[in-house]
């Protein structure tokens, strides 16, 4: 499996996008997310690949079966490179989801969504109101399973699950956000490590959004995380 780190382009418009990523050299990978895909629609998709980046389209489908697997369909006309759902959408969505993509030439990563990193454990239990009896661990590992098994190929979760999760699913593809390089409090995720932390943690790809994005030298700090995350 292949590692690498996936620049978050949280910008509004398809400009800022392209002025940010003009010191880049492509193949990047990208994540395109609903602050921008709403906006630009699929055609920053399009050019994005034309340009020759890696897009993970990070728009987290959850609906009826039928919806999403519609939804899906349209979004592959787009060649991303990596698609998500949340896996509490339930099995027949995700097979739904699972059974289009495996017709495809080029299949693109399938992710599931199990409990996003703004999640504690204690909001998890107390606004979700899943079962006290079980952990935040507990629930993510439930997730994972019968996401797999509904055809998934990896998840996205935080970086502090992912060595119990690899332990019972070796062949999991992890995707990790809440990516720091220094760990404060006040910030709006609550499970956040740096990219060495997530390297020895064992995560396949890191998402790393304002650390880049945000940086007086986006490119400078961009390969720092990326041979913090691969070399350690």
């Amino acid at each position: 499996m292949a590692k690498d780190v996936i620049i978050a382009l949280d910008f509004p418009s398809r400009e800022e996008v392209f002025s940010f990523l003009e010191p880049f050299e492509p193949p990047v990978f990208v994540k395109v997310g609903m602050e921008l895909f709403y906006r630009e629609g699929g055609s920053i998709v399009k050019e994005l690949k034309e340009r020759g980046y890696k897009v993970f389209l990070d728009l987290k489908l959850h609906d009826i079966p039928n919806t999403v697997k519609s939804a899906m369909a349209n979004l592959l006309d787009y060649n991303p490179d990596m698609v998500d759902v949340h896996i509490a959408g339930g099995s027949h969505m995700i097979e739904e989801v699972s059974n289009l993509i495996n017709k495809q030439e080029k299949k693109p990563i399938l992710l599931g969504i199990t409990m996003l990193t703004s999640t504690s454990e204690e909001r998890m239990h107390k606004e979700l109101k899943i079962d006290k009896s079980l952990s935040l661990e507990d629930t993510v590992l439930s997730y994972v399973e019968m996401g797999l098994e509904a055809g998934l190929t990896g998840i996205v979760c935080s970086p502090l699950e992912v060595p119990k999760l690899k332990e019972v699913f070796p062949n999991l593809v992890t995707v990790t956000p809440g990516i720091r390089m220094e760990i404060v409090e006040g910030d709006d995720q609550e499970r956040v490590v740096t990219p060495k932390r997530a390297r020895e943690l064992g995560s396949d790809y890191i998402v790393v959004g304002r650390p880049i994005t945000k940086a007086k030298n986006p490119v400078e700090a961009y390969e720092k995380i990326k041979k913090e995350f691969l070399e350690g």
